[in-house]
């Protein structure tokens, strides 16, 4: 690239890190202080994005095209099925993009192409769930809608640095998987699962 072209290039991803980090602690604060933190001109980030709703959806957009490519590349591993789906559990909760649905749900307004990757994310994070059930590793009183409070649950680990933090998530993941996997230490898990529709409203822009 051209030294221009690597100037813009190395902008956006101090940008990106730098609204990862300012969205997640305060998904209320101004797009200036993503400017601040990342060092750059307000005029070179609105340039790159022309307002705080578009930087967002590009946060989201990546943080579900991540969680894609993690869990493909879980999934075409058959040799072992509990391997595979512990895997693509590990993936996903280094690869934190619950950290943006605790904090960005409903703070914007989707694109199609969100909602296309979101589509995408979601049948395949069915998959894998069918897959370790079939292969009768993982219990069947767990749903798909279960993980996906369970990755949140570890996203909210917040303690020390990002190594830190990351550490303790993969500990407790750990502990979780013993819990997931058959033979269960307990025969029923109270309550009823979270239903798809409560994990969609928070989609929904605040009125």
């Amino acid at each position: 690239m051209s030294g221009r072209k690597a100037q813009a290039a190395r902008n956006d991803e101090l940008i990106l890190h730098a609204a990862r980090a300012v969205f997640t602690a305060d998904p209320g604060a101004p797009i200036a202080a993503v400017a601040e933190k990342a060092g750059v001109g307000i005029s070179a980030l609105y340039r790159r994005y022309p307002s705080k709703e578009a930087l967002l959806q590009k946060l989201c957009g990546d943080g579900l095209k991540l969680y894609i490519e993690v869990t493909e590349r879980a999934l075409a591993d058959y040799s072992d099925p509990w391997e595979s789906f512990a895997t693509y559990l590990r993936g996903i909760v280094e690869a934190d993009s619950s950290s943006l649905t605790i904090k960005l749900a409903g703070t914007f307004t989707p694109t199609e192409e969100l909602g296309r990757d979101a589509a995408r994310a979601s049948a395949l994070a069915v998959e894998a769930h069918r897959r370790a059930v079939a292969a009768g590793v993982l219990r069947p009183d767990v749903t798909p809608a279960d993980i996906a409070l369970l990755f949140e649950q570890l996203a909210s680990i917040k303690l020390g640095g990002d190594e830190r933090a990351g550490q303790l998530r993969q500990r407790y993941l750990t502990l979780a998987m013993d819990a997931l996997r058959v033979p269960p230490a307990h025969r029923d898990l109270p309550g009823p699962p979270p239903a798809d529709a409560e994990l969609a409203a928070r989609w929904r822009p605040q009125a």
